[in-house]
């Protein structure tokens, strides 16, 4: 699986509202598009997020579950994009002397994405949650001024 990190100038809190905001979905996973439907109980385990993915118009219609959600440290999510295929992604918030330290940590789990060497994989997702981490710490922390 491959692992990325980065420090966010906000509490564990801050990091976690933008999480739980899932009409902000799209706005820091890179590749998610558009919202199309938040289950009113998300983030909690079972909940979906229905959002599509791709460029217009090739666009995949599909659903990110929560499996497992601790606020607010931790959050695990299977992402869905078929016929691409489905990920496992785990983002983790710890707190830190300058405010949290996030990780995602994401690999494929069915799908064509699957068969991609493990090395080629983890470049890719790799390069994609180094820009989804600075995405996020964008919005926790301008988030996190405006309420100041």
């Amino acid at each position: 699986m491959s692992t990325r990190r980065r420090i966010v100038h906000a509490t564990p809190q801050q990091v976690w509202d933008v999480l739980a905001d899932g009409w902000l979905y799209p706005v820091w996973v890179v590749g998610a598009s558009r919202m199309r439907e938040v289950e009113d109980h998300w983030p909690v385990a079972g909940a979906r997020l229905h959002h599509s993915v791709g460029v217009w118009p090739a666009m995949i219609d599909d659903n990110t579950e929560v499996l497992l959600s601790r606020p607010p440290a931790h959050l695990r999510l299977r992402a869905r994009g078929w016929p691409l295929g489905e990920a496992q992604v785990d983002v983790r918030i710890e707190a830190h002397d300058q405010g949290s330290e996030v990780s995602i940590t994401e690999d494929a789990v069915s799908g064509p994405g699957r068969l991609l060497p493990k090395p080629a994989r983890d470049l890719a997702i790799g390069l994609r949650n180094v820009e989804t981490l600075q995405r996020l710490a964008f919005i926790a922390e301008n988030r996190a001024d405006s309420l100041r």
